[in-house]
C-alpha cells in the first residue's frame, strides 16, 4: 500500500512539473480601449470603480509566456502598458526585456503604449514589434510614432495573414484578418499554436457573419478562444451602436448555444467596455453567461497552452 502510495505522489509531482514547464499565455488586461472607468463617465457602471469599490481594469492585452526559455511576448501595447508591463514582470519574477509585441491594429486601445518605448521613458533599443503591412506604414510614416523607428527603438517584424511565426522549437504565432473598421491599418486576431494546444485571441471584430470562418468551426478546431466582448447587448451605449460595430455577447452565445458543453467552456469574452455589466462582480448577466457555459477573462489569469 505504502509503494503505491509513493508512487501515486511520484507521478503527480511529475505531472505537476511538467505542466509548470508550459507555454502560457497571461491575461493583462480585459477592458475595451478606453479602461474601467473609462474617461468622463459618470454612469453607474464607472461609479464604483471611481469610488475603489471594485477594481480598475487595464486594456486588453496578453502576455505569451516561455518558462523554459524565459522568453516572453504581448500582445497589443495598450494605453495601460506601464502597470501591465510591471505585472508581467512581477510575474516572472524577472524584468529582461520582452522578446517582442504583436500588434492587432491601429485603434487606440492595441498599439499606443508603444510610445513608451521611446527615449522619454525606457528608451528601448530595437524592441521587436510585429505589424502587418499598412500597420507597418501607420507606425513608420506618422509622428510622433515614426521617431520609434528612425531612431530604432522599435524594430518591425513585417507580418502576412497566415503566416507562421516560428517564436521557438515550442510556440509558433499565426495572424489572421478579421472584419473590422480598418480606417488606418490591418485588423488581425492571432492564432498561439503550442504542440499539445491553439489559443485564438480576437479582441476586435465587426460581425461574425461578415467573417470568411465560421465561428463554430473555430471553436471547434482550437482549444481556447479569447473573444471580442465589447458589449453584452444591444441599445447599451447612447449613441448609435452601428458606428462602433462589435458582435454582441448575446449573439455569440446566441451562434454558439447549440454546442455541447465542453465546447462552450472553451470561450472566453474580452475586450469590454465599461458598460458592459461583464465587469461587475456579482451582476445577473454574469451569473446568466456562466450558467450558459461561457466565461470572461480576468487580469492575471493564466491559460496553459
Amino acid at each position: 500500500m505504502r509503494l503505491i502510495l509513493q508512487i501515486i505522489i511520484f507521478f503527480t509531482f511529475a505531472n505537476l512539473k511538467v505542466s509548470a514547464q508550459k507555454p502560457y499565455v497571461l491575461v493583462l488586461g480585459t477592458a475595451q480601449d478606453g479602461g474601467f472607468p473609462q474617461a468622463g463617465c459618470k454612469k453607474e457602471c464607472c461609479k464604483s470603480v471611481w469610488e475603489n469599490k471594485i477594481p480598475h481594469e487595464g486594456v486588453a492585452s496578453l502576455a505569451l509566456i516561455d518558462p523554459i526559455s524565459k522568453q516572453k511576448w504581448i500582445f497589443d501595447a495598450t494605453p495601460d502598458f506601464p502597470e501591465q508591463l510591471h505585472l508581467l514582470n512581477n510575474h516572472t519574477g524577472n524584468s529582461t526585456s520582452l522578446d517582442g509585441i504583436f500588434l492587432t491594429h491601429a485603434h487606440i486601445g492595441h498599439y499606443t503604449g508603444l510610445m513608451h518605448l521611446g527615449r522619454e521613458v525606457m528608451g528601448s533599443s530595437k524592441m521587436k514589434v510585429f505589424a502587418m503591412p499598412k500597420m507597418k506604414g501607420f507606425l513608420e510614416n506618422n509622428g510622433p510614432r515614426s521617431q520609434l523607428v528612425s531612431i530604432q527603438n522599435i524594430e518591425i517584424r513585417k507580418i502576412e495573414e497566415t503566416e507562421v511565426i516560428v517564436l521557438n522549437e515550442r510556440i509558433k504565432v499565426v495572424p489572421f484578418r478579421v472584419p473590422h473598421r480598418d480606417e488606418f491599418s490591418e485588423t488581425v486576431g492571432y492564432k498561439i499554436m503550442t504542440k499539445d494546444k491553439s489559443l485564438i485571441f480576437i479582441p476586435d471584430i465587426d460581425k461574425w457573419q461578415k467573417w470568411d470562418k465560421n465561428l463554430v468551426d473555430v471553436v471547434k478546431e482550437n482549444n481556447v478562444l479569447l473573444l471580442d466582448g465589447t458589449f453584452y447587448k444591444d441599445g447599451e451605449i447612447d449613441r448609435p451602436m452601428s458606428e462602433g460595430p462589435h458582435p454582441f455577447i448575446t449573439e455569440t452565445v446566441g451562434l454558439l448555444s447549440d454546442l455541447p458543453k465542453n465546447e462552450k467552456n472553451k470561450v472566453k469574452f474580452i475586450h469590454l467596455n465599461h458598460t458592459n455589466p461583464i465587469l461587475l462582480p456579482h451582476s445577473k448577466e454574469r451569473k446568466d453567461l456562466k450558467m450558459k457555459g461561457f466565461a470572461w477573462v480576468e487580469t492575471g489569469q493564466k491559460l496553459e497552452l
